[in-house]
């Protein structure tokens, strides 16, 4: 909470630490700081032998309470020198040295092995279904399988009914994966509390979080729903009170709004929320407003951070997990200690790892800090969720690897997530830039999306051959730094042991024919200029309907290369099929999830080095919003 942090969307250098006109989000700065007369590197110690009254949090006046945190004596600063080129290195051994955390990847530093880049399957297993998560997994070349999200409650780690059988029911899933040379892992919401967990019902514990506190103005009984208090600050802010729940003694209550003037009230208030008792209440007694989240959680004091961190650390060695994401770790500013909260949990969970966990484990984060560097493996972020496969926070993940080259972190890519339409094109596309970075990634798939994309086995075998040329450094830096380009395309196929063929691959951006005929009196031909960079060869080319309607159709459509080729396609493509056709002639019809409909031969068309004119035209039926692609 004291040092700058900037935007990596600004435009600019964004090795240089000058804080002048840039935004301070996103990542922290530790590190020397330009001045005008050289660099200046900060060091800091808060005191927290008593309560402060801070911002955070989205509130005004967050009580941060005190916390033995023992003090600035005895804490050690390392300044070293060297050649670049030595510096992990030099930091490897000061850890060793000073007694850091360092673990490690099958015996060698977590920050220098290369298995710490290693990608991995995101997929909801169980106890019934584990045999088929691990043959998932196998099946894309992987060594990690990862579940995102096991728990049925977050604080005490409840497990769900995936797992009958409880930890012993998880742990026989580790066993069975280890067995088979695989690893296993799970998504924590680090210090987010569940309002069904119990630390919450049917008792709260003392120690969740406090956002304020203010005092009962009047007694009040177990059923009312009017609350008297006498400061209101806290309780009408609500830019970070997505739960409105207020703690007196052992009872939670949530309350719908406050009064407008004096005498203040909480009003329409619901007595003995999330499962605790209504009690009665005498004037004076403390009500306190918990910290939460807008996953509508809530949040954690340290002493409970520390606690919590210890419950992981305990799921960790009961059943030999190896792997973790400690997402939302910025809610343990809910301690009021700011960065230092962050780095409470996390020491706090390394801490208790048995010795064992510590000798293989890998740790992800979507943020860091300077002592958190120690222990983690490496950040991993980048989600899938808001837009199409290519475009889901595409800048942001490209814009992370430089960032961790600066900061020498093992490369990753964040997450990408199997769809019902997604295509080989689209994961080539991905793991194009995975080798090029030389980065891991997370690679979601669930059952249903399996089942729904007819590609999911071609896929899978994609992730495995381009997963072994990384792992194996078979691309040399001339290749890598052409595949980081996002705009070109790639195809990789196994030649031989340990032998690859990387193809290049230039594609036209699909062209767009609209069903003109319905609109206007004119031919429906369309031609565009098509530019081929490498020698002469045979198209290849695929014609998509993407319209909804299911009346929507084009047939008997034909390609012409320069008027002296022509293709004619005697089919019919209704909404959402695809016909693609590679450089040897043969054609697959396929549904709009990419299941195989019919396989033909079509002859090829050859095309030469340079530009040339290609000519589409089909007979449209349906309405006048039918629309066929070319790519």
């Amino acid at each position: 909470d004291c040092m700058p942090q900037f935007d990596i969307f600004e435009n600019g250098n964004y090795n240089d630490l000058n804080e002048k006109g840039k935004r301070r989000v996103l990542y922290r700065v530790e590190a020397a700081k330009p001045t005008d007369t050289g660099s200046s590197l900060q060091a800091y110690c808060r005191n927290r032998n008593k309560e402060r009254i801070i911002s955070n949090w989205g509130h005004e006046t967050y009580p941060a309470p005190p916390f033995k945190d023992g003090g600035i004596i005895g804490s050690k600063i390392a300044l070293f020198g060297c050649p670049v080129e030595n510096t992990l290195e030099t930091i490897g051994q000061i850890e060793q040295e000073e007694n850091l955390p360092h673990p490690l990847l099958n015996g060698q530093w977590a920050k220098t092995a290369r298995e710490a880049t290693s990608a991995y399957l995101i997929y909801p297993f169980g106890e019934e279904d584990i045999d088929h998560a691990i043959q998932l997994t196998k099946q894309a070349g992987l060594k990690y399988l990862y579940h995102p999200g096991p728990f049925k409650t977050w604080g005490h780690f409840v497990l769900n009914a995936q797992f009958p059988h409880g930890v012993s029911g998880l742990k026989a899933c580790v066993e069975k994966a280890e067995q088979q040379g695989l690893h296993v892992g799970v998504h924590i919401l680090s210090n987010f509390i569940t309002t069904n967990d119990a630390y919450v019902t049917p008792v709260p514990d003392a120690r969740l979080a406090k956002a304020g506190r203010s005092s009962l103005r009047e007694s009040v009984n177990a059923q009312q729903e009017m609350i008297p208090i006498e400061v209101p600050d806290v309780f009408r802010e609500l830019q970070n009170n997505h739960l409105k729940t207020i703690q007196i003694g052992n009872e939670l209550i949530q309350y719908s709004t406050m009064s407008d003037t004096t005498p203040w009230k909480l009003l329409r208030c619901k007595r003995g929320a999330w499962g605790t008792t209504g009690k009665d209440h005498l004037k004076g007694a403390k009500i306190e407003l918990l910290a939460d989240h807008g996953y509508k959680v809530f949040l954690t004091n340290p002493e409970l951070s520390i606690e919590v961190a210890s419950n992981i650390a305990r799921l960790f060695n009961e059943t030999g997990l190896r792997q973790i994401s400690f997402d939302g770790l910025e809610g343990n500013r809910s301690t009021g200690m700011g960065n230092y909260g962050e780095i409470l949990f996390t020491n706090a969970w390394y801490q208790r790892i048995s010795p064992r966990i510590r000798e293989h484990y890998i740790a992800d984060a979507s943020r860091t800090s300077h002592y958190f560097w120690h222990i983690y493996t490496r950040m991993n972020w980048g989600e899938p969720w808001y837009a199409g496969f290519r475009e889901s926070q595409t800048e942001y993940r490209l814009k992370n690897q430089a960032y961790f080259t600066r900061n020498l972190m093992p490369h990753m890519l964040g997450w990408f997530s199997l769809r019902n339409t997604t295509s080989p094109e689209d994961i080539e596309w991905m793991l194009a830039r995975a080798a090029g970075f030389d980065a891991g990634f997370a690679f979601v798939v669930n059952p249903r999306t399996l089942k729904a994309n007819g590609q999911s086995d071609n896929i899978m075998h994609l992730i495995k051959i381009w997963e072994a040329a990384r792992m194996e450094g078979a691309f040399n830096e001339d290749q890598k730094k052409r595949l980081q380009d996002i705009h070109d395309e790639f195809h990789l196929e196994v030649t031989g042991q340990h032998s690859w063929k990387l193809t290049p691959v230039h594609v036209s951006l699909s062209n767009k024919f609209l069903n003109k005929s319905r609109l206007l009196e004119e031919p429906t031909e369309a031609s565009y200029d098509f530019t081929n960079p490498y020698k002469k060869q045979n198209l290849s080319y695929t014609i998509k309907m993407t319209s909804d309607d299911p009346d929507d159709s084009i047939s008997n459509f034909y390609i012409e290369l320069e008027n002296l080729q022509r293709v004619v396609i005697q089919i019919t493509l209704t909404a959402g099929q695809i016909f693609s056709v590679d450089p040897t002639g043969k054609a697959i019809l396929y549904d709009k999830f990419r299941h195989k409909l019919e396989e033909s031969t079509v002859p090829g068309l050859r095309i030469s080095n340079g530009v040339h004119k290609i000519r589409f035209n089909g007979i449209f039926s349906g309405s006048d919003k039918a629309e066929v692609n070319l790519e």
